[in-house]
């Protein structure tokens, strides 16, 4: 069946109308209150006539429907098919993003506060979603240097001998070895569940008594704990500008536009206080009114795992507001208020959206002209990161089946290749090929000596691996009340980056500069960590052929790769410079100069070039201090 054939027989009801091209791709999809009427319209000769409209028309070959019951269940059709296909002509809102929740674990007698994808009925305490997630990992790092909850997961009991590193810095008061108590630990969770209430009003008040009262009775330790307290939680609340005395729930939505790209930004306003935004942006946005664009995006936006607030504010009234309200209404499970202001305070809320909207717009049409700068946003607006990545520190593990079993870590600083901050590690702990452990044990090595001495952290972990090499790098960092750094893992096979915001990989464009970045410090790492396994197995190798020198005992052979610096020079040393070497006499030099250099056929080794990985191999590098 032809396309006219099609068009004559569309049903007059309401449903989604997929547009195709030759390739049978799909490019447009729209809903319609009546598909016949409104899939017509688009071939009419006395429509009213735009480019965007026009070059769409030409490219339509093929057409597809999908009818529903009401104009509501097409709408929601409609979003999930735009989702899944992505076309060409519609508005497509990028940044899939998953927002977080954090979790209480009120169903355990010492809770933990840990990050959350999704709410489930465990008996446990849900607060959010955090909007952006952003906010989520600035309150998490917060309520880890506020209050002394444990992050660890190992039962407690009361009886371990010693405490881990988090009681030395202050960061748990030790409950598994019965140094704290049920009654004071369960004090500290009733300070966090308030302050991420949003009641931090009354706990200000409280601590500042009790710090008062710490005070009178001479416990100044105490009381300037209690002090840290009140002053960090003060900046937060004034880092959260108060724009609404009604303490009101709002997202705040506006968009400007400049030729075909545009930007959306929304506010989120939560008890009349502005707790963060984020900007959206579009391109290839010609023929589209601002209206639809904010249209699409609040449709795409509130369709995926993010309930809207009771009020949402516009710069621009959307088309069929109506039953957007209504579908809102659905998502939320109660009523949902849809408004573009035109006076008073609320206009000047969106005003003021409209006002970051153009200021980030600017800047990130400026960055286009920044390599560097297009590369820190793409990665921070594809992985959700909460600011730009300016280091980010990758990971591999290398082996042969558990043999001389290496870690590296590399750094990627400022746009480039830090060399001077490579690390390398021996794996100690971990015996056979278990990968998983291992990278577990390097991650674990690497970031406990960060807190313990203070030193930089990344903006971002980047693993080498997939699903179960992030759950590991998760967990580690759980344990040292690190979970608020962000980290990502590359799998090599598909090129797909797994996230823990996101259950599925995300597969990013294979030429997008974000990626391309991640995948240069994915194979830096990994050739790093297989240079050092390679000195290793070459340095064990030459050991092994110099045991096999009569007079060449352990200590002669150390001071022999200590003095000569690597395997080849040992190789390549004349007798002279062998004579040199403490302990190694005149004689026992010619006899390891002759050894290397007798014939190939007698079966030892002779003067032939050297083979990658055995004798004569040393993979120096810059910088890479051991660990």
């Amino acid at each position: 069946m032809n396309l006219d054939e099609k068009l004559e027989r569309l049903p007059d009801r309401p449903g989604v109308y997929l547009f195709k091209d030759a390739k049978s791709q799909v490019i447009y999809i729209g809903k319609a209150a009546t598909l016949r009427s409104r899939v017509r319209s688009y071939f009419q000769e006395s429509r009213a006539r735009d480019p965007k409209t026009d070059a769409l028309v030409q490219q339509i070959r093929d057409v597809d429907y999908i009818v529903t019951d009401n104009e509501l269940e097409a709408l929601i059709l409609e979003s999930n098919l735009v989702k899944k296909h992505r076309p060409r002509y519609n508005i497509i809102l990028r940044d899939d993003k998953h927002y977080p929740f954090l979790k209480l674990t009120t169903d355990e007698d010492f809770p933990r506060l840990v990050v959350a994808r999704r709410v489930q009925k465990d008996g446990a305490s849900y607060f959010g979603p955090f909007y952006p997630a952003t906010a989520m990992r600035e309150t998490l790092k917060l309520v880890r240097q506020l209050f002394p909850l444990r992050t660890c997961r190992i039962p407690i009991d009361g009886t371990l001998e010693r405490p881990c590193i988090q009681y030395y810095i202050h960061r748990c008061k030790a409950p598994c070895t019965g140094w704290e108590t049920k009654e004071g630990y369960r004090q500290t969770v009733k300070d966090v569940e308030r302050f991420l209430e949003g009641k931090d009003d009354d706990l200000v008040k409280d601590l500042t008594r009790e710090m008062e009262e710490a005070a009178a009775e001479m416990k100044f330790e105490r009381a300037a704990v209690l002090r840290d307290q009140v002053q960090a939680l003060n900046k937060v609340r004034e880092r959260q500008k108060i724009i609404s005395t009604d303490e009101v729930d709002q997202d705040v939505i506006g968009v400007v536009r400049q030729g075909s790209d545009a930007c959306v930004q929304l506010f989120f306003v939560r008890r009349g206080r502005l707790l963060g935004r984020e900007s959206f942006f579009f391109d290839k946005v010609s023929g589209w009114s601002d209206g639809e664009i904010l249209g699409a995006f609040t449709r795409q936006f509130y369709a995926r795992h993010v309930t809207p607030p009771p009020e949402i504010l516009l710069s621009e009234e959307i088309p069929e507001p109506d039953l957007t309200r209504e579908w809102l209404g659905r998502r939320r499970e109660a009523r949902v208020e849809l408004h573009a202001p035109q006076r008073g305070k609320k206009r000047e809320f969106v005003l003021m959206a409209e006002e970051n909207a153009a200021l980030a717009l600017q800047t990130h049409l400026l960055s286009k002209d920044n390599r560097q700068q297009v590369i820190l946003e793409d990665l921070r607006r594809a992985l959700n990161l909460p600011g730009l990545s300016n280091r980010i520190e990758g990971f591999d593990i290398s082996n042969i089946q558990g043999s001389e079993a290496v870690g590296a870590m590399v750094v990627w600083e400022n746009g480039a290749m830090n060399k001077d901050a490579y690390k390398r590690f021996k794996i100690r702990s971990v015996a056979g090929a278990d990968d998983y452990a291992m990278l577990g044990e390097v991650l674990s090595r690497r970031y406990a000596r960060a807190i313990e001495e203070g030193t930089v952290l990344p903006d971002l972990i980047l693993l080498d691996g997939g699903r179960g090499q992030l759950n590991v790098g998760m967990k580690v960092l759980e344990d040292l009340g690190l979970d608020w750094l962000p980290i990502a893992a590359l799998a090599k096979r598909a090129e797909e980056v797994y996230t823990p915001e996101s259950l599925q990989p995300l597969a990013l464009d294979l030429t997008s500069p974000g990626l391309l970045t991640l995948r240069k410090i994915r194979d830096e790492a990994h050739r790093f960590a297989v240079s050092y396994h390679k000195k290793l197995r070459s340095r064990r190798t030459i050991q092994s052929v110099l045991d096999r020198i009569p007079g060449v005992g352990p200590a002669i052979r150390t001071n022999l790769l200590k003095s000569l610096g690597s395997a080849r020079k040992v190789r390549e040393a004349s007798v002279a410079e062998l004579a040199a070497v403490p302990k190694v006499t005149p004689k026992l030099a010619q006899k390891i100069h002759a050894f290397f250099r007798e014939a190939p056929a007698s079966g030892k080794p002779g003067n032939h070039p050297p083979t990658p990985g055995v004798i004569g191999v040393d993979s120096t590098t810059k910088g890479g201090e051991s660990e």
